[in-house]
């Protein structure tokens, strides 16, 4: 590299700042496309040009997983995928004391976004498709009931937005992260959760620089805290106080009765098939595709497929 008589390495210019992300996220939008929320600082991605798709990401990804459905999409739709605040590029949110509650804060930063993307960006109120993942599912459906008519058709991959079917256990190592403060603490200090997240959420392995780009959000501890609360936030049977906000108004159908696409990756030790059947039993109006040799990070291991399916599901539901 050369240096400069201080012996500094020169500015880098635009183009090679952009080289050099793109070398760190591979297949990820160019900075071009990156855009943030005034009012918070939330990061989001925002390419192509149509309706709004907004895709909102789990626990521990960030906008990053979608990088294979933006580039598909994005000639057939807006495409708008936000960082969850304490997530990917989003600021991070300081420690809290005691167990945090992170729902009405996401909640909120999704009103904040879509005001923005309203008024500054010119976006329509309505209209919208939520395609949601992992702990964005609840968190969407959530959204979508305290604004009603604003969604109009729902993407769901491998996620929950009902109290979990009977017999259902979330597996071991989930339930010690949320139950015990000192093993979250353990896992927080060490990023095993993510780590291991990245390795075991796919059935095909992801090549090595693509895995570091998934952790390289949380590659410092103080950058953690969204993931670790996230965990101990996972609701535990049908009391906790989290499924309340997924109950429809009245007699409402709520958001799950509107137009409906399911792709589900059959491989997920989290989000099983049992899972998925219960999605199918209370929606058997969904259009349901079942993808055998994909994991938990179903746009990862069938994006192709999956992209193709939505493609088709948005064309047919105009």
């Amino acid at each position: 590299m050369v240096t400069t008589r201080a012996g500094r390495a020169p500015a880098l210019t635009a183009t090679e700042r952009a080289t050099a992300l793109e070398r760190l996220m591979p297949g990820y939008p160019a900075p071009r496309h990156w855009r943030r929320v005034p009012a918070t600082g939330q990061h989001y991605v925002d390419l192509g040009s149509g309706e709004p798709v907004l895709f909102l990401h789990g626990n521990p990804s960030w906008s990053y997983a979608w990088r294979k459905l933006l580039d598909r999409l994005s000639p057939h739709a807006r495409c708008l995928a936000p960082d969850l605040p304490g997530f990917g590029l989003s600021r991070h949110l300081r420690p809290a004391a005691g167990v945090a509650d992170p729902y009405q804060v996401q909640l909120e930063h999704l009103d904040l976004l879509h005001r923005h993307l309203v008024r500054d960006e010119g976006l329509p109120e309505r209209g919208w498709t939520l395609v949601l993942h992992d702990w964005g599912g609840p968190l969407g459906v959530a959204w979508a009931l305290r604004n009603p008519g604003v969604v109009a058709r729902l993407v769901v991959c491998n996620t929950v937005a009902f109290p979990w079917p009977g017999g259902f256990r979330l597996p071991f190592y989930l339930r010690w992260i949320r139950d015990h403060p000192r093993v979250a603490g353990v896992v927080h200090l060490t990023n095993g959760f993510a780590r291991t997240a990245v390795r075991a959420g796919v059935h095909r392995p992801l090549p090595v620089a693509e895995r570091r780009a998934y952790l390289r959000p949380v590659a410092r501890r103080a950058e953690r805290r969204a993931v670790t609360d996230a965990v101990r936030a996972i609701p535990r049977d049908v009391t906790d106080p989290v499924w309340r906000l997924l109950e429809p108004p009245g007699a409402d159908a709520g958001p799950t009765a509107l137009p409906l696409l399911i792709g589900w990756g059959m491989r997920d030790p989290v989000f099983t098939p049992d899972v998925l059947e219960e999605w199918v039993r209370r929606c058997p109006h969904a259009d349901v595709h079942r993808f055998l040799e994909a994991g938990h990070f179903v746009m990862e291991d069938a994006a192709a497929e999956l992209g193709d399916r939505v493609r088709d599901f948005l064309r047919g539901t105009r």
